[in-house]
């Protein structure tokens, strides 16, 4: 078994190949039409091609010939470049090919003229997700921590984490400075619009366990929308009812914004900082301290790097 960055590499990329033509004029993407009246749901993978569990999870419905009973479902392989190019031994490195497309996902950058791998992917890409409804985007994470949702600020997006059930943390966060995730996207970041999107970080990137959680949020996320069959549903999810969650909502993402950043302790993420002024990173001569008791550290990053987000800073609220 590889180790990679302190972590072991339990998973083993899914071979994608067969879904490249797609069914949508668009390579590896595909829309299966019920031919009844209900919600066009997405499943998304590989936004970031380090990120294994979600593939896996797109895989196992195609393998499986999911079809909606209602409404359309789409399956997509995001950033294909980028996961293709996946290494075991520098398995990092394949987290885009020239930018995060996970930060492109405004108005503004995809009608710009900026040109990048990841854009071109996302311009393919956007008239689909323009007639999209409800939205499961499948991510991972650099540490080995819990699972969480990430739910965004919208209304929707809460209820829609709380209606799904797992994880059991959801994080209700308005994102990066760095630029809009796709889970923002239009429609998607309009509070109290009908269309909905979640994002799941369904674990560390390379841990079999992330597979797991990738698989249980997208069969319950397609059960809300009457997409399959109960008894395909009792064959694949566990029995037990899963354990009630927690939302936790960011008061404050830190943007790093010198080149001396350095965290107090190596955070991994979900530490609860219990009183308030407790230490948490240098950034230059600028002391980061915890705002107030019981501050929950939301997935510190390794990329520390000026302009990206260093941690998000979170407050229990139910």
């Amino acid at each position: 078994m590889a180790i990679a960055e302190d972590y072991p590499i339990e998973i083993e990329p899914v071979d994608i190949a067969p879904y490249r033509q797609g069914n949508t004029g668009i390579d590896y993407a595909w829309t299966f039409d019920s031919g009844r009246p209900g919600p066009h749901v997405m499943v998304n993978a590989v936004i970031h091609g380090n990120e294994l569990c979600g593939a896996v999870a797109v895989d196992f419905l195609f393998r499986e010939k999911v079809r909606p009973k209602t409404g359309k479902l789409t399956l997509v392989f995001c950033n294909v470049a980028a996961y293709l190019s996946f290494d075991p031994a520098r398995p990092s490195a394949s987290r885009y090919v020239d930018e995060d497309m996970n930060r492109v996902w405004t108005a503004d950058v995809l009608d710009g003229p900026r040109q990048s791998t990841e854009l071109a992917r996302a311009r393919e890409l956007r008239p689909l997700i323009d007639t999209v409804d409800q939205l499961l985007d499948l991510h991972s994470m650099q540490h080995a921590t819990a699972p969480l949702s990430l739910a965004g600020l919208t209304r929707q997006g809460l209820a829609l984490a709380r209606a799904v059930g797992v994880p059991e943390l959801v994080v209700c966060d308005e994102g990066h400075k760095a630029g809009r995730r796709l889970r923002d996207y239009g429609d998607f970041g309009i509070d109290g619009h009908g269309r909905a999107a979640l994002l799941v970080e369904c674990g560390q990137h390379w841990e079999r366990s992330s597979v797991d959680v990738a698989m249980a949020s997208t069969l319950r996320f397609l059960r809300l929308f009457d997409i399959v069959d109960d008894a395909f549903l009792a064959r694949h999810l566990p029995a037990a009812p899963p354990q009630p969650q927690e939302i936790v909502r960011v008061t404050e993402a830190v943007t790093i914004v010198s080149d001396r950043f350095e965290f107090a302790q190596p955070f991994i993420g979900l530490e609860v900082l219990e009183k308030a002024g407790t230490p948490i990173a240098k950034d230059g001569d600028r002391a980061i301290v915890s705002p107030y008791d019981r501050c929950i550290l939301i997935m510190p990053s390794r990329r520390l790097s000026k302009g990206n987000t260093a941690v998000r800073l979170g407050r229990f609220v139910g």
